[in-house]
């Protein structure tokens, strides 16, 4: 059966790869981006289904490094049909899953069963990442080139980091001829090892036990030193602390070959999001404790939210990826000692991220290119493609309602995570159609 054109007219479109930031059509046939041009003049053709963007942002559709699918073992809180589903509404066409499941993604077999169900129920492209270690147990590392030649895009022990440093210096070491990163969950289990919110101001207040910045910072310095060491890929997850983004510049002033990921959260809100009790699941009464709040690493204040900021800018830190961490009700309905870390992201991430463009603290070109091609340079050259509207590539496209006013209704998501802070707050921004390989899986253009 001959696949329909998509014509795409009088978008915005943006394409950092190829510098395209202009007013522009769209044609996708046969799956493939066949053009991007100031006007293509199709209307004879009656195989053309074509979609007016005017006033609408036109780009690549997002690729996260960093999302928790929690299949298998935790299906009870998100799976691969119901997070790629939230992904696409988010505007996510490729998610990289964590293998912080049970059983942990260690072996060949787990990895061939994350590629099997993304091909069955997911609404996007899913990539698994491999394990560090056994188990994630940080005792003794996986056999990489078995998990890279199954299909593994990196490895991680994400939830926990590879503690032990001859362990992450075999690993790099091994990791390195495949040419894939460790992804590192920087996280000293040293100091404040019962720590639940930031160290600062407001954990001082509640009464909460604190994270200190050095948590996170000891362990990136400790990275950077071994992938000088080794000269493998050494990939910092979820950025949060200004001192981290300096030793990250410094680092690639020496040419390490070092990257780095910051999420939406930690761009957007302070630790005093903790104080405000707006979640859907909200634990406590009053205006305090939002167990929604509560995420690793934490959320700081407001000098590492400026500094981190100022890092994409400026491509110190490389790339935008969410950390999706869905949860069900029961792990943040509690106590905020005991409430699970973690925020559901998808759904909420571009309304955050346009926050950011409306005050002119991040451009535009550069969200997206670190939602786009900045991703994919870091899983290496063969993802290219899946970040650029470029001649000849999968179509993977998103368009961008910039000016749309939403309320947070966490009964809406799609996701079975409804924990986040946001619950309630006004956005300005979402997607409104995702293309994945040329086909519509996400579609509010009515709407």
């Amino acid at each position: 059966m001959k696949e329909a054109k998509i014509l795409i007219k009088r978008g915005r479109v943006i394409d950092p790869l190829t510098g395209i930031d202009q007013i522009a059509d769209v044609l996708i046939s046969d799956n493939k981006i066949q053009s991007v041009d100031t006007n293509i003049d199709l209307i004879a053709d009656p195989d053309v289904m074509e979609i007016s963007a005017e006033g609408l942002v036109v780009c690549p559709g997002f690729v996260d490094l960093h999302a928790h699918l929690r299949e298998p073992g935790f299906e009870y809180k998100e799976t691969i049909a119901t997070g790629t589903k939230a992904a696409v509404k988010g505007g996510f066409t490729s998610v990289c899953a964590m293998p912080n499941t049970d059983p942990a993604i260690d072996t060949p077999s787990m990895i061939e069963f994350v590629k099997m169900k993304g091909k069955s129920d997911a609404s996007c492209r899913v990539y698994p990442i491999g394990a560090v270690t056994k188990s994630r147990k940080g005792k003794s590392i996986v056999d990489f080139l078995e998990m890279y030649s199954a299909g593994a895009v990196a490895f991680s022990d994400d939830g926990d980091p590879v503690y032990d440093s001859e362990i992450m210096r075999l690993a790099l070491e091994y990791a390195g001829p495949l040419n894939v990163p460790i992804m590192n969950h920087c996280q000293d289990l040293t100091i404040s090892p019962n720590g639940v919110m930031a160290e600062g101001e407001v954990s001082e207040l509640l009464g909460l036990k604190g994270i200190p910045n050095s948590v996170e910072e000891v362990m990136v310095a400790r990275d950077i030193a071994l992938c000088k060491a080794t000269g493998s890929k050494v990939h910092v997850s979820h950025v949060s602390s200004a001192g981290s983004v300096e030793l990250i510049r410094l680092a690639k002033s020496q040419g390490i070959n070092i990257t780095s990921e910051v999420c939406p959260h930690h761009l957007t809100l302070t630790d005093e999001a903790v104080l405000t009790d707006g979640g859907y699941f909200a634990a406590s009464p009053g205006n305090a404790y939002d167990t929604n709040a509560k995420m690793y690493p934490p959320l700081r204040g407001e000098s590492d939210v400026d500094a981190l900021i100022h890092g994409v800018q400026t491509g110190v830190i490389d790339c935008i990826a969410t950390d999706h961490a869905p949860h069900d009700v029961v792990s943040k309905h509690t106590t905020f000692d005991c409430a699970s870390f973690g925020i559901s992201v998808f759904e909420t991430a571009v309304g955050s991220l346009l926050s950011l463009v409306r005050d002119q603290t991040l451009s535009l070109p550069k969200m997206i290119e670190a939602l786009t091609i900045a991703p994919c340079r870091v899983l290496g050259d063969a993802f290219e493609e899946y970040g650029t509207l470029k001649e000849g590539t999968v179509a993977d496209v998103i368009l961008i309602d910039p000016e749309i006013d939403w309320v947070v209704d966490t009964k809406e998501f799609v996701s079975k995570g409804k924990n986040t802070p946001l619950e309630g707050q006004r956005l300005k921004g979402r997607v409104v159609l995702s293309l994945v390989d040329g086909q519509i899986m996400f579609d509010e253009l009515e709407k």
